[in-house]
């Protein structure tokens, strides 16, 4: 199994000088490969432009100071842009050319196969990279055991710190999945609450609206400085830093919430949701994208496959307008909250009634038979169980699992 550890660097000055001209290096590797690419009639295969780096080497000197490892990786990224170019146009999009890279769009550095080693000196964790040196780094929690580092980027953030990410294989077996899941729970996702659950439970937004006023705050307060100057410049990192803080708060909120129910189910069903679409559609745009629905599912996804729970995502088409209970379809605007069935009385939550509608389709995809303890016919919850963002985030998982326990006490 593959992974990513992100982890801060803190490198010394000095080193920091030298690693700004690896990475402009690298920066302008990457024009050149483009540029002899639009050049010819035909693109070459990337092995065959990777042959051309010791040719290249002889009348470029800054070339022979950087890992050959890391100038294969830079011919890399170019062919891999080109790849998600030719997909988006195929998908019917309207695409250009691949232009090339100012400095602000290339910070990164990759490391593959070798050229990194993560060591201990004095006491002290540092990374290793073959023609930069030594560089302290931040590990709050250590790699697994059974872990193999396979590649290594370092890249610094808009923010101005620097940051390794270890792209790891696990030597392990993924968990067995259960053949008839227990624990099973829908979850319908939205704008007001963010997640409504199967089991009644309800987790509100999170409130990023005093991180937002910041983030606007700061960038009307750089519209105003002169571009380029040193109070621009100065002005344009605490943007930058605020865009950081609020984007850490809501992946913290998204890493616990989704680690809950991986952990807490054997069996998860949500709506499999076209996020991109979503956000692109007039009107209330700006809160779905902060909702970052498609985050959380991605998240949801891979830890369910980490803990050997089954990930389900259903056509999402009317499992709002569906009664849970009967079937029967009923068109109600955004607006309305509630369910009501006019064919057979079922009054329910709008969001619980999607949820339950969800699950219903996940364990049909799945194959698997309602259990008597929990048929969708009878288990239907008319309470709900509000949890607060705020406590998601504070105290994370452990919040929901109280409530979820004080519910089935009483």
């Amino acid at each position: 199994m593959h992974y990513n550890y992100k982890y801060r660097l803190d490198p010394p000055g000095a080193l920091t000088e030298t690693r700004h001209h690896h990475v402009d290096t690298c920066r302008q590797l990457y024009n050149h490969v483009l540029y002899k690419l639009n050049e010819g009639d035909e693109i070459p295969a990337r092995y065959k432009v990777q042959d051309t780096l010791p040719d290249l080497k002889e009348w470029w000197d800054d070339l022979n100071g950087i890992h050959s490892k890391v100038l294969q990786m830079v011919v890399k990224r170019v062919y891999d842009n080109l790849a998600t170019l030719k997909a988006q146009k195929e998908n019917g999009r309207a695409v250009g050319m691949l232009k090339w890279k100012p400095p602000r769009e290339y910070r990164s550095l990759t490391y593959n196969q070798s050229g990194f080693e993560l060591k201990n000196t004095s006491g002290r964790p540092v990374l290793w990279l073959s023609k930069l040196g030594e560089i302290p780094i931040h590990l709050p929690r250590d790699l697994p055991e059974n872990a193999t580092i396979k590649q290594v980027t370092v890249k610094q953030e808009a923010t101005g710190e620097w940051f390794a990410t270890f792209g790891i294989d696990m030597d392990e077996t993924t968990p067995e999945k259960p053949a008839n899941p227990e624990k099973c729970v829908g979850i319908d996702v939205g704008v007001l609450k963010y997640a409504h659950d199967t089991d009644g439970t309800a987790v509100a937004s999170l409130d990023l609206s005093d991180e937002s006023e910041r983030v606007e705050r700061a960038q009307r307060n750089l519209s105003r400085k002169e571009h380029g100057s040193a109070n621009w410049v100065k002005q344009q990192q605490v943007v930058a830093e605020r865009h950081a803080e609020l984007k850490r708060k809501r992946r913290d909120f998204l890493h616990k919430l989704s680690n809950y129910y991986a952990t807490e189910y054997h069996l998860v069903a949500v709506e499999d949701l076209d996020a991109k679409g979503l956000v692109e559609l007039p009107g209330n745009s700006r809160n779905r994208a902060g909702a970052a629905w498609g985050t959380f599912l991605q998240m949801l996804e891979y830890k369910c496959e980490q803990e050997g729970t089954h990930f389900v995502a259903v056509d999402p088409k009317d499992t709002t307008k569906e009664c849970a209970s009967c079937g029967v379809k009923t068109d109600k605007p955004l607006w309305v909250r509630e369910h009501s069935c006019p064919s057979c009385g079922f009054e329910a939550d709008r969001d619980a009634n999607a949820a339950w509608n969800i699950l219903s389709r996940g364990l049909e995809d799945l194959g698997v038979v309602h259990s008597e303890s929990m048929p969708v016919e009878t288990a239907l919850p008319t309470d709900t169980n509000s949890v607060s963002a705020k406590r998601v985030v504070e105290a994370g998982s452990p919040a929901l699992k109280e409530r979820t326990a004080k519910a089935v006490s009483e």
